[in-house]
């Protein structure tokens, strides 16, 4: 099939035609409208370093969401004990992950072995220390399920800041796992690091809890805290002096409803002052739950808590139905975006460390592109012009064979949505001398034969078919020792390997299939008595 001429300028047409088809959009930014339904919307992506942005790994720390876990998982075993009649004096979450209780007879221990199989199978006991009137056990998670809880742990917070992210409005975003409990983002463009590395990092554990006004306040600031109570704290702004002051507040332990109830949260602006809010919805089961805490909590104050710091307190006046609430809190609108935002893509399983960090000004990408696209085409003028001058007409030939190589690169990048980096700029540069050191094998060869009185035919069908094999062998290791970059690399490395892919395949393309069907046209169609090369 491949021997026909026209079959083989089809080929070579129609592959032209699709990688202008993909790069349509990246050249013409205002496409007419009727035109625009049938072509593609993607541009070529550029990188971080290409077009400025902030490069971020953050470290999730899976011990925390393993401790987090235990503490709930010690409310709920404390009334499992109680409905099954084990007698106990305490149950509390020790240092780790780990639960400590204290059983107060010996038969305790075997009716806790049946509550744990079989409401609790994750839960092993760790270790029993004999004491007076009873024994304290230790309980663990054991480790295959603790192993299984880091990896979801992980998984979790890539989505829920892949969700924020999206929220955010960042096009082109980088959010891959790396390593056991690490996540490299990279956002492009991003115009305000500081407030994005805000929103990104923010757990946004929302949380509701009845303030204790059955104690004293004054006395658990001086360390008298009442069992089952915490201090949280709050800000509030002194309207005079416009400064913002910690205001204490005793809350019951106990959390009695959260976020992960929220159905949306969306800004409002308060009708009275002016001021923006956060008006949240809860499902269907959060608000059930909510009118059947406001219900039973009529005249007490429920604290409104993110992330251990109280946004607001307020009296509960009257039973609550319909599943909705505000968060207030003196917030500017930004604010109260990026809380709207993280509340509705979720709260981070566990606490993100920042590892590093580097922002990459928009003056340093625009000088990255500039200087990349100028060592391209610098370096692309000079091949064009030593390869006219040293074959004259077979080296425009394969000049022509570059220039598409080129194109085939980036009609590729377009189509497949990868992302154009500088290490990308510097792989297709390195493919143009490859594209241009395969077409001088074939040049060399045929020029030997040549020079041994052979038709321009058979010099031809010879030097393209001895160099073939030469050909082909530089090309595939090239591409295995890229493949090994991909696997084994990081970032810039990966984009390079990615890039010099795509180049020395399409150079495969262009050097022996494009070159060799411009040829043989030529050949066919001009009466040629002697071959320019």
């Amino acid at each position: 099939m491949f021997k026909s001429l026209k079959i083989r300028i089809s080929i070579s047409v129609i592959v032209c035609l699709a990688a202008l088809y993909f790069l349509i959009p990246t050249f013409i930014s205002d496409i007419p409208s009727p035109w625009n339904q049938f072509l593609p919307k993607e541009k070529i992506h550029l990188g971080l370093d290409l077009q400025g942005g902030m490069h971020l790994v953050l470290e999730i720390d899976t011990d925390k969401a393993l401790e987090a876990m235990m503490e709930r998982t010690s409310n709920d075993l404390k009334e499992s004990l109680m409905e099954s009649k084990v007698r106990f004096r305490n149950v509390e979450k020790a240092k780790g992950a780990t639960i400590s209780l204290e059983l107060t007879d010996a038969a305790g221990k075997t009716a806790l072995e049946k509550v744990l199989k079989d409401t609790y199978p994750d839960l092993e006991i760790a270790s029993t220390t004999p004491r007076e009137g009873g024994q304290l056990v230790t309980l663990k998670i054991n480790d295959k399920r603790a192993v299984d809880l880091k990896k979801l742990t992980v998984e979790h917070s890539l989505e829920t800041i892949r969700n924020r992210v999206d929220q955010f409005g960042v096009t082109e975003p980088e959010i891959i796992p790396e390593g056991d409990n690490r996540i490299l983002i990279q956002l492009p463009g991003i115009k305000d690091p500081e407030r994005a590395k805000n929103l990104i990092g923010k757990t946004a554990l929302l949380e509701f809890k009845i303030v204790d006004e059955g104690n004293s306040l004054d006395e658990a600031l001086r360390g008298n805290i009442p069992e089952g109570s915490i201090i949280a704290y709050g800000t509030r702004e002194d309207k005079s002096s416009g400064q913002k002051g910690r205001v204490p507040y005793l809350l019951k332990n106990k959390t009695l409803l959260t976020g992960a109830s929220l159905e949306t949260a969306k800004v409002q602006i308060s009708d009275r002052f002016g001021e923006p809010h956060v008006s949240i919805k809860f499902n269907a089961q959060g608000a059930a739950d909510f009118d059947r805490i406001t219900n039973e909590n009529v005249r007490k104050r429920l604290a409104i808590v993110l992330d251990g710091v109280v946004h607001s307190a307020p009296v509960i006046q009257e039973r609550i139905t319909g599943g909705q609430a505000q968060i207030t809190g003196n917030f500017t609108m930004d604010e109260s975006r990026d809380l709207a935002i993280v509340l509705r893509a979720g709260a981070l399983p566990a606490p993100v460390n920042i590892l590093e960090e580097r922002t990459v000004g928009p003056s340093l990408g625009s000088d990255s592109i500039r200087q990349g696209i100028m060592a391209t085409i610098i370096g692309t003028i000079l091949v064009v012009f030593f390869m006219i001058l040293y074959y004259r007409l077979s080296g425009t030939v394969a000049d022509l064979a570059v220039i598409i190589n080129i194109f085939l690169i980036l009609a590729v990048l377009a189509a497949f949505r990868a992302t154009l980096t500088l290490p990308g700029i510097a792989g297709m540069l390195l493919t143009v001398g490859v594209a241009v050191d395969a077409n001088i094998l074939i040049f060399e060869r045929i020029r030997e034969e040549l020079r041994t009185g052979k038709t321009i035919r058979m010099a031809l069908d010879t030097g393209y078919n001895r160099a073939f094999i030469t050909i082909i062998d530089t090309h595939i290791t090239g591409i295995v020792a890229a493949v090994f970059l991909i696997i084994f690399g990081t970032g810039p490395i990966k984009g390079f390997a990615v890039t010099t892919i795509i180049g020395l395949a399409a150079s495969l393309f262009t050097a022996i299939f494009v070159t060799r069907v411009i040829f043989d046209y030529v050949i066919r169609n001009f009466n040629i008595k002697k071959l320019s090369i």
